[in-house]
């Protein structure tokens, strides 16, 4: 495990796997947790081991729901978008939180139905990571992802790239909002969605 920046000095299309521990051959693992399989041990708001345009590929699976919206999801986006070469692809999951809000409400006489969808909605806070800090709809991800240069998303079912959380179902209703894009040629800026800003008096 090396988060040397010497190591991927010269590096072109990495693909990188954001938060995930399952091997896969050609994919480098970044988390911020020390776990085995684990090739590069950093925050995904901090990608500096990696060059410019390096990438090819980002993948990252439930892991964005964990930042801030404030600072931390953007220099995670920023990144992102730096590490990928134009036109590279990022692959992102994150939980649907209309689809989680519709099965809470329609639980509402199963009580322990409606404290597993608020865990999945929080987070399962069994550790220091486990929390969850920012809420995802289609239209907000594509706004904040756009605010960083990313375009030509399509939403799919199934990535078909790895066995996590992208395809998990509850009582049969698949919870994962997941989201494929391309890195455009520019980085973009961010606020220009407007998202964030407070409301006019």
């Amino acid at each position: 495990m090396s988060s040397d920046p010497s190591r991927f000095a010269g590096a072109t299309r990495l693909q990188l796997h954001l938060g995930g521990w399952e091997a896969k051959p050609g994919w480098i693992i970044v988390n911020v947790e020390d776990r085995e399989g684990v090739d590069v041990r950093s925050s995904v708001t901090d990608l500096s081991m990696f060059p410019d345009g390096s990438a090819v590929e980002i993948y990252a699976s439930h892991v964005y729901e964990h930042l801030g919206y404030q600072d931390e999801l953007h220099q995670a986006f920023a990144e992102a978008s730096r590490v990928l070469m134009p036109g590279g692809r990022l692959r992102v999951a994150v939980p649907d939180l209309e689809v989680l809000c519709r099965l809470f409400l329609e639980r509402g006489s199963d009580l322990q139905a409606q404290f597993m969808v608020q865990r999945m909605i929080m987070g399962g806070q069994m550790e220091p990571f486990d929390f969850h800090k920012t809420g995802f709809s289609e239209p907000i991800l594509k706004a904040l992802l756009r605010e960083h240069g990313f375009t030509d998303f399509r939403r799919v079912d199934d990535f078909k790239l790895f066995q996590d959380t992208s395809v998990l179902k509850f009582q049969g209703v698949a919870i994962s909002l997941n989201l494929q894009c391309t890195r455009g040629p520019t980085r973009g800026r961010r606020g220009v969605s407007g998202l964030g800003e407070p409301a006019a008096p």
